[in-house]
């Protein structure tokens, strides 16, 4: 009996002279395409990209800052501000330089927010969007102090901020300094509420931390994505502690709404158009 190479495991497509697929040719032609964590259904990103990545069945991709920034402002009107900041390893935590350079490689952005002035809809306003590429939009010193200067800036010209949160909370990497931007960013915007300013947070999968406990949820209006997770501490994390199975859906953004804690759903689809009517409604007006 012959047994050589009896043990032997069959060639595969990757090893040399191994077996090529049926569908190696359509493979190699096929367009590029996402899977939907949602209907599980491969997307083609044209179709995506086309869609503003909002799946068919409603689901809501995360969306970089630029890419936010050019579909929620009008074309060429955002300017930025404070670009040039960026974090350093103020508590010599350790392998935080490398993450930070990671992160900058990562995103292509120095800090994990971006701030300016720009319009939507013909309406001025004050305009922050987190950056979910950058440590998961985490808070530091430079994140709060960002934030902050954008709200000083919109109280001093009397205009509204609109900001898009996405964040895992602050940062752990630098200790107290970040967990004290929450009063930081906390006071700015309760000066520019005393100036009589609009702020509208629209909250965006997902929002967590430190950020829900101060600027996410401060908001005059709080607009939130659809599905968007949005809590304290995560799911996981409460059932572990209270040892309770949660509500389906507890903190994703339906469940916020019938509670009361957010103020409405805005899809992607209509999103421009809701805050440029919100920011035309409360536009100040000089008296003649």
């Amino acid at each position: 009996m012959q047994l050589q190479g009896f043990f032997k495991k069959p060639k595969n497509e990757l090893e040399k002279g191994g077996r090529t697929p049926a569908n190696a040719m359509a493979e190699a032609h096929a367009e590029p395409s996402e899977l939907c964590p949602s209907c599980k259904k491969a997307v083609l990103l044209n179709e995506l990209w086309d869609n503003n990545l909002v799946c068919s069945c409603g689901h809501h991709f995360r969306m970089n800052a630029r890419q936010r920034i050019d579909f929620i402002t009008d074309p060429g009107s955002f300017c930025e501000m404070d670009g040039d900041l960026r974090a350093r390893d103020v508590i010599e935590f350790p392998g935080y330089e490398k993450k930070l350079k990671h992160a900058r490689l990562a995103s292509g952005e120095k800090e994990a927010v971006i701030c300016g002035t720009g319009t939507i809809g013909g309406s001025a306003c004050c305009l922050f969007v987190m950056e979910p590429s950058f440590m998961m939009g985490s808070m530091g010193t430079v994140v709060g102090e960002k934030i902050t200067r954008l709200f000083e800036y919109a109280t001093a010209h009397s205009l509204p901020v609109v900001g898009f949160t996405v964040s895992g909370g602050a940062r752990m990497q630098e200790g107290i300094l970040s967990l004290m931007q929450m009063a930081k960013t906390s006071g700015a915007v309760r000066r520019h509420s005393d100036a009589g300013n609009l702020y509208i947070a629209v909250l965006t999968d997902p929002t967590t931390g430190g950020i829900t406990a101060s600027f996410a949820m401060e908001g005059d209006i709080i607009l939130a994505e659809p599905g968007a997770l949005i809590g304290f501490a995560g799911p996981r994390v409460i059932e572990q502690t209270i040892r309770k199975k949660l509500p389906e859906g507890f903190q994703r953004a339906e469940f916020l709404v019938e509670r009361g804690f957010v103020d409405r759903i805005a899809p992607r689809a209509g999103q421009k158009k809701l805050l440029a009517r919100l920011l035309q409604l409360h536009e100040r007006r000089t008296a003649q």
